[in-house]
């Protein structure tokens, strides 16, 4: 907007023409003009005069002016100027004046002569009180002073936002002489600072007449081009005693001490927020990928732009390897790379999952030899070629803009595990000592949770391998009975779940599933020993329920143990089946033709409680009859009732067809993908081929 598109104020009545407005000052002084003829009568009295010195025009006009003005002391000096002033001198003073109520006014005069057409001579006088020039003098001069010696910078802007004036506090702040910025506006001499949002508010000062205070300002002058500087700005509307619109006056202080000092507190804030941040993100599974990710995620874009975690590969095969190799080198799995916007710096990052093997010279392969931080808050190709990983890396970060790294080592219980590297691109402010200590607080956070979860897969895999080795072997087809079973480890902790398929004197056959609470290599040693004792106790042919209650006196006397149990005995030459449960969840019979249901059964102490008997049932397996033995891992879900996980089972078994195999592969793809706990899954089907005899009838259940 410029001064053509505001509202005039009162006096411009011809802003296209040759009158300009009137000025505030003369209002000020309030100048009263006068005109003497040769004989020294006035001959014009302006209004002010009349304001000035009491005389209405008609008391005044025609009267000799030293008789009527002067006392009688003063009027032959005045007689005498008069006389010098129409002969051609201009002279300027203090005269005192009559005033019409008798007082006397001190009237300072600026006088000089005339000539009218004819060549007569007349004397003008321009006059006002002595006091409101003093005083008008005073102010400008006070003004004046404290505008070139205030130490606040002030700054005076027209209606169209153009230097007018600049104080030298403010020429000083920006580097700039008077002349560089009388007439240009502010993006022209202050490129680097947002000139678009503070002539935003002078344009709002200026249309509302409402200050703008303590407006705050970034950026850079040509005083000190290297360094940022922060501003407080107070913008108000200039206005005559008319009311008309001047332009803007602005006062600014140089903030940028207490800026950085509020600065350095917020960062101070962001960093504990990053770090408490950290405490909940990183480490809330026990898988070291994971981890590594969530490390990455974390330090993405509050701290770097990119982030890359790269581990030693003896730390994911779980091996203690030292940390380089005797020639220097080392060998690294990349685990996780984030950024915080779209970027094709991720790709010349290390490929996630893949091995590299890097050479002493590498920054990463110095950080973990030397179990110190790399810190380069300057980057140059030099050392982008120790950061990149080949060449064309390296031109990748070069063009995405890399301009600072840094590198924490990943420790944990004294060992060096790999390294956090992170990167800035976009965010143009190069890491500092603040960035390096939360980098290695945050990496050292990691390296604990990363060797948790190496720790715990390395006794994951010694649990699941006693776990195997205790297991039964893949149960081979028996004659009359036909068998497929499966066992799935949990994901986090393997457990101690178990199944057994035993042949039996007299071609019966022992069907057996347990589960031992508690999860690692104690519950799979528990499981070895119950699974031995079991088959020790088959082989005697012993009834369930008394075979179970042997079992609960072993597991009582293996201390706090607590486990359960099915044992089911089957004949398949008359398809009698006997069955006992220590606080296992009962098998499902699915019949031919009929739907699949959960035997009811009494379930049973768990072993381990002692002195409880256990009961027995019995049913009938018809020719095709499928009986399946499971644990709880297979129909219980964290967030899910264990009745929807039986429904769906016994939907799966409704009109199961073809080989068992594949039924168990359809149950375990349909039920779990990633359990929560062990699953061992026992099916068991009666051929449709053996004759069926009973010489007792099976009770019904």
């Amino acid at each position: 907007m410029t001064a053509q598109d505001r509202p005039r104020a009162d006096g411009e009545a011809y802003p296209n023409g040759p009158a300009a407005a009137p000025g505030g000052l003369l209002d000020l002084l309030r100048v009263a003009a006068v005109v003497l003829d040769s004989d020294g009568r006035i001959a014009l009295w302006s209004p002010e005069a009349e304001r000035l010195i009491g005389y209405s025009a008609a008391e005044a006009l025609g009267r000799n002016a030293v008789r009527l003005l002067v006392d009688r002391e003063n009027r032959r000096r005045a007689v005498e100027l008069f006389e010098r002033v129409r002969a051609g001198l201009m002279w300027a003073g203090v005269v005192p004046v009559r005033h019409k109520d008798g007082s006397a006014l001190r009237v300072e005069f600026r006088t000089m002569g005339l000539r009218d057409s004819r060549g007569d001579a007349y004397a003008l006088g321009l006059a006002a009180d002595e006091r409101t020039v003093r005083q008008l003098e005073t102010d400008l001069a006070l003004s004046g002073f404290l505008v070139e010696q205030s130490p606040v910078g002030l700054a005076v802007f027209d209606t169209d936002l153009c230097w007018v004036l600049a104080n030298p506090a403010l020429r000083e702040m920006n580097g700039l002489g008077r002349q560089e910025l009388r007439g240009r506006r502010l993006r022209e001499v202050l490129p680097e600072v947002d000139a678009r949002a503070i002539e935003s508010a002078m344009l709002h000062v200026l249309e509302t007449g409402q200050p703008v205070l303590d407006h705050q300002t970034v950026g850079r002058t040509p005083a000190d081009p290297e360094h940022e500087h922060a501003w407080s700005e107070s913008y108000y509307r200039l206005e005559d005693p008319r009311g008309r619109v001047l332009g803007i006056a602005v006062s600014v202080i140089d903030v940028s001490r207490r800026h950085r000092a509020a600065s350095e507190v917020a960062e101070a804030r962001e960093r504990l927020a990053l770090i408490a941040e950290a405490g909940v993100r990183i480490g809330t599974t026990l898988d070291l990928r994971q981890t590594a990710q969530e490390l990455a995620d974390v330090a993405v874009p509050r701290l770097a732009d990119l982030a890359a975690v790269d581990v030693l590969d003896a730390v994911v095969r779980r091996e203690p390897v030292a940390r380089v190799r005797p020639d220097g080198s080392a060998r690294f799995r990349a685990l996780a790379v984030a950024a915080g916007y779209p970027t094709d710096a991720v790709h010349a990052a290390d490929p996630v999952g893949e091995i590299a093997r890097y050479d002493p010279s590498r920054m990463i392969t110095q950080c973990v030899r030397d179990a110190r931080p790399i810190f380069l808050p300057r980057v140059s190709d030099a050392d982008l070629r120790r950061i990149a990983r080949n060449e064309a890396a390296r031109a990748v970060l070069r063009k995405e803009g890399v301009h600072s790294y840094l590198a924490a080592p990943l420790i944990a219980r004294g060992s060096v595990l790999g390294t956090l590297s992170l990167h800035r691109t976009v965010n143009d402010r190069p890491f500092d000592e603040q960035d390096l200590t939360l980098a290695c607080e945050l990496a050292t956070r990691a390296a604990l949770c990363i060797d948790n979860a190496r720790l715990y897969a390395r006794e994951r895999d010694a649990a699941l391998t006693l776990q195997r080795s205790l297991l039964s072997q893949q149960p081979r087809d028996l004659d009359g009975l036909e068998v497929a079973s499966r066992y799935l480890p949990a994901v986090s902790a393997a457990g101690g779940d178990w199944f057994d398929v035993l042949p039996l004197k007299d071609g019966k056959v022992a069907l057996v599933v347990g589960d031992v609470m508690g999860k690692g290599i104690h519950a799979a040693a528990i499981m070895g020993q119950l699974r031995t004792a079991t088959r020790a106790f088959a082989q005697l042919d012993l009834a369930p329920a008394e075979l179970l209650r042997h079992l609960d006196d072993i597991t009582t006397a293996l201390g706090e143990s607590i486990a359960t149990c099915l044992y089911a005995v089957c004949d398949p030459r008359t398809g009698r089946c006997r069955l006992s449960t220590a606080g296992h969840l009962p098998p499902v019979l699915a019949r031919p033709g009929a739907r699949p249901e959960l035997l009811d059964m009494p379930s049973g102490a768990p072993l381990g409680v002692g002195g409880v008997p256990f009961a027995a049932a019995e049913c009938e397996l018809s020719p095709g009859t499928l009986l399946a033995l499971f644990t709880d891992g297979l129909v219980e879900k964290r967030h899910q009732s264990i009745d929807v996980g039986l429904r769906t089972l016994l939907e799966l078994l409704d009109h199961q067809q073809g080989p068992l195999e594949r039924t168990c592969d359809r149950v375990l793809a349909a039920l779990h993908g990633a359990p929560d706990d062990d699953v061992a899954l026992l099916l068991a089907r009666l051929r449709e081929h053996r004759p069926h005899h009973s010489p007792n009838p099976p009770s019904a259940l």
